[in-house]
C-alpha cells in the first residue's frame, strides 16, 4: 500500500463522510464497515468501547442517555460538556471519536494516512477552526488543513467529472454556493476562472440547518399528541429520541412524496399521524424567511445583483427540500445546478485540495497521471475571512468596551494589517494584545480569540517606543500575532489560541536573549491613562491603536454599548452601569502614534458589513393532523 494519500473528510453535523484521490486524480469515498458512503455523526458510550455511526443511531432509543449526536453545533464552546457513564465529553472529544473512526477503517483500505484537509463551515470562528484542527490532530494524524465547505463545493464542481473539469471558460463566472447541511447553512460567492477559485464573500448561519426543520416538525408533533392524550413526548427521553428519528425519516421523504407517516408515542398511548408537505412547508416558513434574507443580504452587502450570478450551486443533505429548492429559484429566476452529491461533494472537494497542496510533491506526482498531476499543480484556489478581526478598545464617549475591526470580514486570505503603537512610560516590561472576531451568530458581537502578551520589553525604553503590531490571517484563516521593537529590531510572534490556553510569547533578541527566555505569566492589572483621542486603555486587556486606518473603523461602536464577553473563568459582570475603574499600574500600556509608513497588506471593503439580529417571523399554527383511518 501507498505509504501516504490525499485524503479529504467532510466532518458533518448530522453526517461525515471520507474520500481520497486515486491514481487518475478522482475521489473516491470511503465506504464504512456497513457499506455506507455517508456515517451518521453520532457516538454511542458503551463502557471504554465508542460505536459510531448508524449502531450509535439504532441504540439512541434504547440508551438514549448514552448517545451524542449533533456534536458539531458547539465546536469552540468550552462550557459544554456531556456527562455519561462518570466520563466527560467536550465537542473536540466527540469529534476526535468520530474522525478516529473514519480514518481507522479508510487505513484497513487504503493504508497509512498521516495527513488530511477538514471542511468547516465558512463562518466558524477561530476558535472553532482550531478545535477541529485539533480534534484530527488527537485522531491521529500528523498533520490537519482546514478548508471552508462551500470551497469545497466549488473545487468538487469545477474539478470533478460531474463539473467542469475540461471546460476552459472564455470569460470567469461568478458562482453562488449554498450549503445547507445538518447543522449549518453557509453561503459564498465564488468567482471561477482558468485555474483558480476565488472567494468573493460568504456568509450565512451557523444555526439554520436540517435540524432546525427537524425540530419545528418535532415540537408541533408532541403538542397535538399532548393535546390529544395528555402525555409530552419530549418531557421522555426515550419517547423523544424516538419521534426525533421519525421526524428525519418523514423529512427525507417529504423531498420526494406530497405526504409521509409517523407515529408517535408516549405514556403507553401510541397514534400515527400523516403529514403533508403543505404542512411541513407552512410550519418551517419563518426558517425559509431567514435562508432568503441571508442570501438576498450577502448580495446586497457586496453591492451585487442576480444578474451577476451565472451559477446556483446547491450542496449539502438539506438542500434536498423543496421548499429550499424553490426559494433559491425563485430568488436567482434561474434553474438551480444540482448536479454535486449533497453528501458526499464536500469530501471530494476537500480531497482535491488535498491533491494540490501534494501536487508539488515529488511522491504525490509519482502516483498521479501526467493531467491530473498538472491540472492540481497548476489550480489555486483563495478564500475570505468570514468574520472581521481586531481588539478591544474603550470608547470614552460611553466607556464601553468596543471592538476596533482592523480586518473586516470577507478580506482576501492571507491578509494582514499593521498598526504603530507606543510605550507610555521609560522603561516599560511589556505591551497586552486582546484579539476578537465579530460574532459568529447574528445576536453575538463579538468572539474572543484570546491575549497576546509581548513580554518582556528590552530593557531602558524611552516612553513612546514605537512597537508595530501585525495580525494576520493565513490561507486557512487561522489568526497570527507578531510585534517588532522598531528601535531595536527585536520581534515576537504567536499564533492566537483559545482563552483558557493563552500562548505568552517572550520577546527575544538572538544577541542579547537566550533564544530559550522562560515564558512570563500576563500580569493581572494595568493602569488606565487618559487618551486625547476617542480611544482610551483602561486596563491590560484593552489596548488602544495607533490610529484608525481611513474607513476601517466599524460604524455601530459608537452609538451602541458593546457587552463584556464572556469568559471561561471569574465571576461575571453585571450589565448595570458599573462604577469607574480604580487606577492600575501602568506597565503594559500603549498609547497612539503617528501612522505607520507601511500600509495595510489586506484589501478590505469600506467598512465591515454590519452585524443585525434578522427578526425571525412567527410561524403560522399547525392545524391538526388528521387523525389515522
Amino acid at each position: 500500500m501507498l505509504p501516504t494519500h490525499a485524503v479529504g473528510i467532510d466532518l458533518g453535523t448530522t453526517y461525515s463522510c471520507i474520500a481520497y484521490l486515486n491514481e487518475h486524480g478522482e475521489p473516491i469515498t470511503i465506504p464504512n464497515p456497513d457499506g455506507e458512503l455517508s456515517t451518521p455523526s453520532a457516538v454511542l458510550v458503551d463502557g471504554d468501547r465508542f460505536l459510531v455511526g448508524m449502531e450509535a443511531i439504532r441504540n439512541s432509543i434504547r440508551h438514549p442517555d448514552r448517545v451524542i449526536q449533533d456534536s458539531k453545533r458547539w465546536m469552540g464552546d468550552a462550557s459544554k460538556v456531556w456527562q455519561i457513564a462518570g466520563k466527560r465529553f467536550t465537542p473536540v472529544d466527540v469529534a476526535t471519536i468520530i474522525l478516529r473512526s473514519l480514518l481507522e477503517n479508510a487505513r484497513q483500505r487504503i493504508g497509512e494516512i498521516d495527513r488530511a484537509v477538514i471542511t468547516v463551515p465558512a463562518q466558524f470562528s477561530d476558535i472553532q477552526r482550531q478545535a477541529t484542527a485539533e480534534a484530527g490532530r488527537r485522531a491521529g494524524l500528523k498533520h490537519v488543513d482546514i478548508i471552508n465547505e462551500p470551497v469545497a463545493a466549488a473545487l468538487c464542481f469545477v474539478l470533478g467529472t460531474e463539473g467542469i473539469w475540461f471546460t476552459e471558460l472564455a470569460t470567469s463566472q461568478l458562482i453562488m454556493v449554498a450549503d445547507l447541511g445538518g447543522g449549518t447553512f453557509d453561503l459564498s460567492l465564488v468567482r471561477y476562472q482558468k485555474n483558480e477559485v476565488r472567494v468573493v464573500a460568504s456568509g450565512g448561519d451557523l444555526h439554520l440547518g436540517g435540524l432546525d426543520w427537524n425540530q419545528a416538525l418535532q415540537k408541533a408533533i408532541a403538542r397535538q399528541f399532548q393535546r390529544e392524550f395528555g402525555p409530552d413526548p419530549l418531557a421522555d427521553r426515550e419517547s423523544a429520541q424516538a419521534l426525533s428519528l421519525e421526524v428525519e425519516q418523514v423529512k427525507r421523504s417529504l423531498s420526494v412524496r406530497p405526504r409521509a407517516a409517523l407515529t408517535c408515542q408516549a405514556g403507553g398511548h401510541r397514534k400515527t399521524y400523516q403529514v403533508e408537505q403543505e404542512q411541513f412547508e407552512r410550519l418551517t416558513q419563518h426558517l425559509v424567511e431567514r435562508m432568503e434574507q441571508l442570501t438576498v443580504g450577502l448580495l446586497e452587502e457586496n453591492k451585487l445583483g442576480w444578474a451577476h450570478v451565472d451559477v446556483v450551486l446547491t450542496t449539502g443533505g438539506a438542500s434536498r427540500m423543496p421548499m429550499v429548492r424553490t426559494l433559491l429559484k425563485k430568488l436567482s429566476g434561474t434553474t438551480l445546478n444540482t448536479s454535486l452529491s449533497p453528501d458526499q461533494s464536500i469530501a471530494h472537494g476537500a480531497t482535491y485540495y488535498a491533491g494540490m497542496l501534494l501536487s508539488n510533491n515529488a511522491f504525490a506526482r509519482s502516483i498521479l497521471n501526467p493531467t491530473a498531476a498538472a491540472r492540481l499543480q497548476q489550480f489555486r484556489q483563495q478564500s475570505v475571512n468570514a468574520r472581521a478581526l481586531g481588539i478591544l478598545v474603550r470608547d470614552l464617549d460611553d466607556e464601553q468596551r468596543v471592538p476596533h475591526y482592523m480586518l473586516p470580514a470577507n478580506t482576501q486570505l492571507p491578509a494582514s494589517v499593521t498598526q504603530m503603537v507606543g510605550t507610555v512610560m521609560p522603561n516599560q516590561k511589556r505591551v497586552h494584545l486582546h484579539i476578537v472576531e465579530s460574532g459568529t451568530a447574528a445576536d453575538q458581537q463579538f468572539v474572543e480569540l484570546g491575549t497576546c502578551v509581548i513580554d518582556p520589553l528590552p530593557p531602558n525604553l524611552p516612553e513612546g517606543t514605537e512597537i508595530e503590531v501585525s495580525i494576520q490571517y493565513d490561507e486557512q484563516a487561522r489568526v497570527h500575532v507578531s510585534a517588532k521593537v522598531v528601535e531595536t529590531g527585536q520581534e515576537a510572534h504567536t499564533e492566537i489560541v483559545r482563552t483558557e490556553n493563552v500562548l505568552v510569547s517572550a520577546l527575544q533578541d538572538e544577541a542579547a536573549m537566550p533564544t530559550n527566555a522562560p515564558q512570563v505569566p500576563a500580569p493581572s492589572s494595568v493602569g488606565a491613562k487618559p487618551q486625547p483621542k476617542q480611544f482610551d486603555l483602561d486596563s491590560q486587556e484593552v489596548p488602544v491603536p495607533v490610529r484608525e486606518p481611513a474607513g476601517q473603523r466599524d460604524p455601530r461602536l459608537k452609538p451602541r454599548a458593546i457587552p463584556e464577553p464572556q469568559r471561561p473563568a471569574g465571576p461575571a459582570k453585571s450589565s448595570s452601569s458599573r462604577p469607574a475603574p480604580p487606577p492600575l499600574p501602568m506597565d503594559d500600556e500603549i498609547i497612539d502614534l503617528e501612522p505607520v509608513s507601511e500600509p495595510p497588506r489586506a484589501r478590505p471593503k469600506a467598512s465591515a458589513p454590519p452585524l443585525q439580529a434578522v427578526p425571525k417571523v412567527k410561524p403560522q399554527p399547525l392545524p391538526p393532523l388528521p387523525k389515522k383511518r
